[in-house]
C-alpha cells in the first residue's frame, strides 16, 4: 500500500505535534514543582539527551526503513522469528487507549476556556471546589465538552496525513508557540519571573531521591511520543533524502523548548502571586485560574490564551496517536480510511464516556472494576505498561534482533562511528535498563 508522504517540516511539526500535549504544560510543570525544581530539570534534560533521543532515532530508522504500519515492520526488517516478530506491534493499540481517555481531559481544558471568558475563581478553594464538582458532579457538562473534543480529533483525522494531520499541525503548532510565547515575554515583566528562573534552573540536590530520578527519566520518555508506534508510522511517510538525526533532534527540542517555556510562565504567575508550586495534578486547574483572576478584565485574555494553548497541546497529540492503528487497518486488511476510523472511533468513545462516567460519583459503581475507575485504568495501562514495554521492545529489536551493520548503514549519512558508537550503547544498554526500571517503579511501588 502506498503510504502518503509528509513533507521535511510537515514531519517535524507533525512528530512535534504528537510529542507536544498535556505532558508539556500540564504535566511537566506539576511534576517539577513537586519534585524540587532545577535538580529534576537538570535530570530530564539529560534523560531526554542520553534516553529520549535515542529511542526516538530509533523508531524513525525503523519506520523510515520499514515504510509501513508498525506490525509490518518489525516483521519485514525482523531477519529471523519474523511471525513472533510482527507481534511487537501491539503497541499500535496504546494510542486507541490513551485518545479514550485524552478526550476526556481536552473536554475539560475547552470548558476552561469558556470558563475563563465568563468568570474565574478568586481563590484557590474555589478553584478546588469547581473543579472537584465538575469533575465528580457535572456528568452533564462534561459529556458535551467530551463529544466536542472527541469529533473535532476524529474530523482531523478523516483528512488523511497530508490534510488533515500535516495541515493542523502547520497551522496549531505555530499557534501554540505564539500564544506561549506571548505570555511568555509578559511573564518576563513580574516580579515572580526571576524566582521562577532560580526555581527551574538553579537545582537543589538535597531534594531529589530515587523516585526523582524514576519521575524525571520517566517523563522524559513519555514526552516524546514513544514506545506506541507513532513516531515510526510518521517516519514511514518521511521522504528518504531526510537527516534522520537532523529531524528527531529538531522534534527532541522543540518538545524540550515548549516544556520549560510553559514552566517558566506558569511559575512565574504562581510565585507572583505568593503561591505553592507544588499543588500537584490540579496546578493548572487549581492554582492557576485565581492567579489570572489577580489581573482583573486581563487576567481574562491570559485565562482564555493559555487553556487555548493548552488545548491545541492537547488536540495535536491526539490527531497523531490513532494513525498507527488507522495505517494497520488500512495496509493489512485494505479498509478504506473511513471505515477504519469508524472502527477505531466507535471504541474510544465507548471507552471515553466510561472514563468520564467513572469520575461521576453517580455513576462511578457500574465503571469501577477491580477498585479502580475505567479513567485510572487506561491511564495506568497506557502509561505504567504499555508505553515503557513497546519502547523496551524497540530498543532491543533495534540494538539486538537487527545486525549492526545494518543499523550502521541506515544512520552512516547522518552519523560519524564515534557518535554512531555512542548512541549505538545507549540503545542496547542504557535505554532498556533505564525503561525497565521506571516501569517496574510505577508497577510495584
Amino acid at each position: 500500500m502506498k503510504v502518503a508522504r509528509f513533507s521535511r517540516i510537515g514531519f517535524i511539526l507533525a512528530a512535534a505535534g504528537s510529542a507536544v500535549g498535556l505532558g508539556n504544560i500540564w504535566k511537566f510543570p506539576y511534576m517539577t514543582g513537586e519534585n524540587g525544581g532545577g535538580a529534576f530539570v537538570l535530570i530530564y534534560l539529560l534523560t531526554i539527551t542520553l534516553i529520549g533521543l535515542s529511542l526516538f532515532i530509533a523508531e524513525v530508522i525503523l519506520g523510515k526503513e520499514g515504510r509501513n504500519d508498525a506490525v509490518s515492520t518489525f516483521e519485514t526488517l525482523a531477519p529471523r522469528n519474523k511471525y513472533i516478530w510482527k507481534y511487537s506491534g501491539f503497541m499500535i493499540f496504546t494510542g486507541v487507549l490513551i485518545l479514550a481517555f485524552y478526550t476526556v481531559v481536552i473536554g475539560w481544558i475547552i470548558k476552561y476556556v469558556v470558563s475563563s471568558v465568563i468568570s474565574l475563581p478568586t481563590t484557590v478553594k474555589e478553584a478546588g471546589d469547581a473543579f472537584g464538582a465538575m469533575v465528580t458532579t457535572d456528568a452533564t457538562s462534561q459529556f458535551i465538552y467530551f463529544n466536542i473534543a472527541f469529533f473535532i480529533t476524529i474530523f482531523i483525522v478523516t483528512k488523511g496525513i497530508k490534510k488533515g494531520i500535516e495541515k493542523v499541525n502547520l497551522i496549531l503548532m505555530p499557534m501554540l508557540i505564539l500564544i506561549l510565547l506571548a505570555l511568555f515575554f509578559y511573564a518576563i515583566t513580574l516580579d515572580g519571573f526571576s524566582e521562577a528562573v532560580s526555581f527551574l534552573f538553579v537545582p537543589d540536590w538535597s531534594k531529589v531521591t530515587d523516585t526523582t530520578i524514576l519521575k524525571a527519566v520517566g517523563h522524559a520518555f513519555f514526552t516524546l511520543s514513544l514506545g506506541m508506534g507513532t513516531i515510526m508510522t510518521y517516519a514511514a511517510s518521511l521522504p528518504k533524502e531526510s537527516n534522520v538525526l537532523r529531524a528527531s533532534a529538531s522534534v527532541a527540542l522543540i518538545d524540550t523548548a515548549i516544556a520549560l517555556i510553559a514552566g517558566l510562565v506558569i511559575f512565574s504567575f504562581l510565585f507572583n502571586a505568593g503561591a505553592e508550586p507544588s499543588a500537584g495534578p490540579g496546578l493548572v486547574f487549581i492554582s492557576l485560574p485565581p492567579v489570572f483572576a489577580d489581573f482583573g478584565s486581563l487576567g481574562n485574555i491570559f485565562g482564555v490564551a493559555f487553556f487555548v494553548a493548552l488545548g491545541f497541546a492537547g488536540i495535536t497529540s491526539a490527531v497523531s496517536i490513532v494513525e498507527p492503528t488507522i495505517l494497520y487497518l488500512t495496509s493489512r486488511f485494505n479498509y478504506s480510511r473511513i471505515k477504519s476510523l469508524f472502527i477505531i472511533g466507535l471504541l474510544t468513545y465507548i471507552l471515553g464516556v466510561m472514563a468520564l462516567l467513572s469520575n461521576v460519583k453517580e455513576y462511578a459503581q457500574y465503571v469501577t472494576f477491580g477498585g479502580k475507575g475505567t479513567f485510572d485504568i487506561l491511564d495506568f495501562a497506557s502509561s505504567s505498561v504499555l508505553l515503557p514495554l513497546g519502547g523496551i521492545v524497540i530498543a532491543i529489536f533495534v540494538g539486538y534482533v537487527l545486525p549492526r551493520e545494518k543499523t550502521y548503514s541506515m544512520l552512516k549519512a547522518y552519523m560519524n562511528d564515534t557518535i554512531f558508537s555512542l548512541w549505538y550503547f545507549s540503545i542496547r544498554y542504557l535505554v532498556p535498563f533505564a525503561v525497565l526500571a521506571v516501569m517496574i517503579n510505577k508497577i510495584f511501588f
